[in-house]
C-alpha cells in the first residue's frame, strides 16, 4: 500500500466510506424523485424553488439546467438560453443561487406558469420548523413590532403560574374541561408534555378572529401544524428554516441549554424536521428575524 493510500484510509475510514456512498445514492435517488415530481406536474416549480431554501433538501441540490429541463416544452437549447438570459452559471444548484439571481429565476417561474403573487388572507396561519430555528423569536418580534397581529392562546390543564392570566397566557382549564373539548371537535391540535399536562390550540378563537379580519399566528412544533393541517386545511402553514445547517447548528450550541448528548438527540431531530418542509405552503429563511417577521406578515395579510 503506498503512503498516499494509507493515508487516504486514515483520514476516511471503511465504515465512513460506505456511510457516504449510501447516503450519495439516497440523494441522486430523491433528487431523481423530484425531477420526476415535477415533470409529472406533482410538485409545482414555485413549490421546488421554495423547498430549496431548504438545507440539504433535494430542491436544494437540483440544478438549474435539470430544474428548467422540467417545464413543458424546454428542451436543452432552450434551458440554456433561458439560464443565459437569466445570468446563472450551468453550474448553480437551487440552494447556491445569489438573491438577485433567485429573484430572476421566481420571475420567470411565474410568468411561464400564470402563478399570481398574492395567495389571500388565510383565516389562520401556522408557524412551525425545526429545533433552534428561532420560532419564537419570530413570534415575539412579530406580537412586539405588528400589535395587528393577535397571536394564538393555548388551553391547558396545567395549573397558572404566578402572573399568568387566564386567556391572555393561556386558558386554564381542568381534565373534565379539556376532555370536553376534545369531544366537541374544539381544538384545532393537542398532545400531553412530558407526560403530565395537555395543551391544545382552540378552535373558536381563531375562527372568529378569521370573521372579524384579524391576523392570527399559531407557532407551534411539526406534529402540532400537521394536526391544524388535517383539522383547518384552509389555514397557511409557514416553514421557517436556517440559512444553513451549520447556522442551526451553531444556534443550538449558542443557546447553551443543553448537553452534549441532548444536542445531538435535538440535531437528529432537526434533520428529520427539515426533511418535512415539502409539506408546507411557504417557506421562509430566518437569515434574520426582522426580515423573517415581515415576510411573514405579508403572508398573513395576502400580500405577497
Amino acid at each position: 500500500m503506498s503512503d498516499t493510500q494509507g493515508d487516504t484510509d486514515r483520514i476516511m475510514p471503511e465504515v465512513d466510506r460506505e456511510a457516504a456512498n449510501r447516503a450519495a445514492i439516497a440523494a441522486r435517488q430523491a433528487r431523481a424523485e423530484l425531477k420526476r415530481k415535477l415533470r409529472t406536474g406533482e410538485l409545482s416549480p414555485l413549490k421546488a424553488l421554495e423547498q430549496s431554501r431548504v438545507p440539504g433538501s433535494p430542491a436544494a441540490s437540483l440544478r438549474i439546467t435539470d430544474f428548467l429541463l422540467s417545464f413543458p416544452a424546454i428542451g436543452s437549447v432552450k434551458a440554456d438560453r433561458i439560464r443565459r438570459d437569466l445570468a446563472i452559471s450551468d453550474r448553480k444548484r437551487l440552494g447556491g443561487l445569489g438573491k438577485l439571481q433567485r429573484e430572476r429565476l421566481e420571475r420567470f417561474v411565474r410568468e411561464r406558469t400564470g402563478a399570481r403573487q398574492t395567495g389571500g388572507r388565510p383565516p389562520l396561519t401556522v408557524l412551525a420548523g425545526p429545533t433552534a430555528v428561532g420560532k419564537g423569536t419570530v413570534a415575539a418580534y412579530v406580537r412586539e413590532h405588528h400589535p395587528e397581529v393577535r397571536l394564538s392562546v393555548s388551553a391547558t390543564t396545567r395549573k397558572p403560574r404566578p402572573g399568568e392570566e387566564h386567556g391572555v397566557h393561556y386558558y386554564f382549564v381542568d381534565d373534565e374541561g379539556f376532555d370536553r373539548m376534545l369531544a366537541s371537535d374544539d381544538l384545532l391540535e393537542w398532545a400531553t408534555v412530558h407526560n403530565q399536562s395537555r395543551y391544545g390550540t382552540p378552535r373558536g378563537p381563531a375562527v372568529e378572529a378569521a370573521r372579524r379580519g384579524e391576523l392570527m399566528l399559531l407557532e407551534i412544533d411539526l406534529q402540532g401544524a400537521r394536526q391544524v393541517r388535517a383539522s383547518m386545511p384552509e389555514a397557511r402553514l409557514v416553514f421557517l428554516a436556517p440559512p444553513s445547517w451549520d447556522e442551526l447548528v451553531n444556534r443550538l450550541v449558542g443557546r447553551g441549554t443543553e448537553d452534549a448528548e441532548e444536542r445531538a438527540r435535538r440535531l437528529e431531530t432537526a434533520k428529520v424536521e427539515l426533511a418535512a418542509a415539502d409539506e408546507f405552503d411557504e417557506i421562509i429563511v430566518n437569515d434574520e428575524v426582522p426580515r423573517a417577521a415581515a415576510r411573514l406578515v405579508e403572508l398573513m395579510r395576502g400580500d405577497a
